[in-house]
């Protein structure tokens, strides 16, 4: 099965394969700024870290639950994988039966969340591949922290709407 790849994609690639771009494709509208309110601490430092580290102008507003997704599994997967850590990977139960910890099914079914919401967001070398090697000279958008590394390294403040503005003529097909 073909994946499908975002036109904003195909675009930023350059659409090596020629292929007749949809006309009606919806965007992304918004940019992401806050995470909710109801997070914690530690879902709030995992979203500021998704922002920071995103592929460049790809993430919109409309991208906000996917990435709310995202935050809540990689914070609960690690809590788990804590208490794995703390009562070992097999367990007895109050009848001195040894099973399997249940907190290693939270370890799993958390790593599967993150890593389909972790795709959909572009957080995978695969989903970054598509990327080329174009698109960080054109920077990670009004997301940076000033005070990152990354901000610090130049990275140039944009969104995929201006990259696509500046990008080379031969892109432009």
């Amino acid at each position: 099965m073909t994946k499908i790849v975002p036109t904003a994609l195909k675009k930023l690639h350059g659409n090596p394969g020629n292929h007749p771009l949809p006309k009606n494709e919806p965007e992304g509208v918004g940019d992401l700024w806050a995470p909710p309110e109801w997070f914690d601490d530690e879902q709030r430092a995992q979203w500021h870290y998704a922002l920071e580290y995103a592929p460049p102008g790809l993430l919109t507003g409309t991208d906000r639950e996917a990435l709310v997704i995202w935050c809540v599994a990689c914070v609960e997967h690690a809590r788990a994988v804590v208490e794995v850590r703390r009562s070992g990977q097999i367990v007895k139960t109050k009848d001195g039966n040894v099973i399997q910890n249940p907190y290693l099914g939270v370890v799993n079914r958390q790593a599967m969340i993150m890593l389909k919401a972790g795709g959909e967001l572009g957080f995978s070398p695969a989903a970054r591949a598509s990327l080329g090697d174009r698109a960080p000279q054109f920077g990670g958008g009004p997301l940076l922290n000033p005070k990152s590394e990354r901000a610090t390294r130049g990275a140039v403040r944009g969104s995929l709407a201006a990259y696509l503005a500046e990008k080379p003529d031969r892109l432009n097909s």
